[in-house]
């Protein structure tokens, strides 16, 4: 089993941890999209035009020739159609309920009824969990995500390090660990191109690193405020936070009690 440094809060070595079986998993980008897309589809909102929307006018026409309010011999289409206005015995009609009219219905308007939902099989989820956890150890992948990291990975700290209580020295340790370039690369957003500028989603922000802590604690609420950082229990760990948008290869910072518990626990392996 490979063995991989473990630091202290102060980013210096002070023993060596083996690494469990989790991260010698085969790299599988296809399960990994496969379960990500999953997690995507399944928080999907429902939504549907209203059933009955552009049907509400009476477009009732009489195309016989001896009808009130007759459009026979009159030289228009067969579009169904509504009075506008009247004059005399002229009635003037204009295009209703059809989907090529103005007002009219949709053709093939979006369903509320419609399933989002996307199942996948435990196996397959699991595998795609220990993928992604294999994919945060192989430099080249975590490098074309776009993180700048030179250390040797996976990063694993002192548990020591979920007890910190102020973000400001979650920087601090973060910096002591020599991701200074990633802080400042995560620091900047960019305003979004297109429509989602008006639609509540005006910038663009970059994913950064992900801390795996053993238990709820003190760094889930001191890490929240730096952009980009996401903190995570072990056991919650799920395709979509190891490789957010589909893409694997996230900086994944472990604490020893997550690694001992990964490996205690068995977690995500099949039984």
């Amino acid at each position: 089993m490979k063995k991989v440094p473990l630091l202290n809060i102060e980013g210096k070595k002070v023993g060596d941890v083996e690494l469990p079986e989790h991260f010698e998993a085969e790299y599988r980008p296809d399960l990994i999209k496969r379960a990500v897309l999953a997690i995507q589809n399944n928080r999907r909102q429902p939504y549907g035009a209203m059933p009955n929307a552009g049907k509400r006018a009476s477009s009732r026409l009489s195309k016989r020739r001896r009808s009130y309010r007759t459009c026979y011999g009159r030289g228009i289409s067969r579009t169904p159609r509504k009075i506008l206005s009247r004059r005399g015995l002229n009635f003037i009609f204009v295009g209703a309920v059809a989907p090529n009219t103005v007002g009219g219905r949709r053709a093939h308007p979006p369903k509320a009824e419609k399933i989002w939902d996307q199942k996948i099989n435990k196996k397959e989820r699991k595998k795609a969990i220990l993928s992604a956890i294999a994919a945060t150890a192989i430099k080249e992948v975590v490098k074309k995500r776009g993180h700048k990291v030179e250390c040797e990975l996976p990063i694993i700290i002192e548990s020591e390090f979920e007890n910190i209580k102020k973000t400001k020295n979650v920087k601090d340790i973060l910096i002591k660990l020599g991701l200074e370039k990633e802080l400042e690369r995560i620091s900047k957003k960019k305003v979004r191109a297109g429509k989602g500028k008006m639609r509540g989603r005006r910038y663009k922000k970059k994913k950064g690193p992900l801390i795996v802590v053993s238990d709820k604690c003190n760094l889930m609420k001191a890490a929240s405020n730096i952009p980009g950082i996401d903190v995570v229990n072990v056991r919650l760990l799920n395709a979509e936070l190891l490789a957010p948008g589909c893409m694997a290869g996230r900086l994944t910072i472990w604490t020893d009690k997550a690694i001992k518990a990964l490996e205690k626990e068995k977690l995500f392996l099949e039984k």
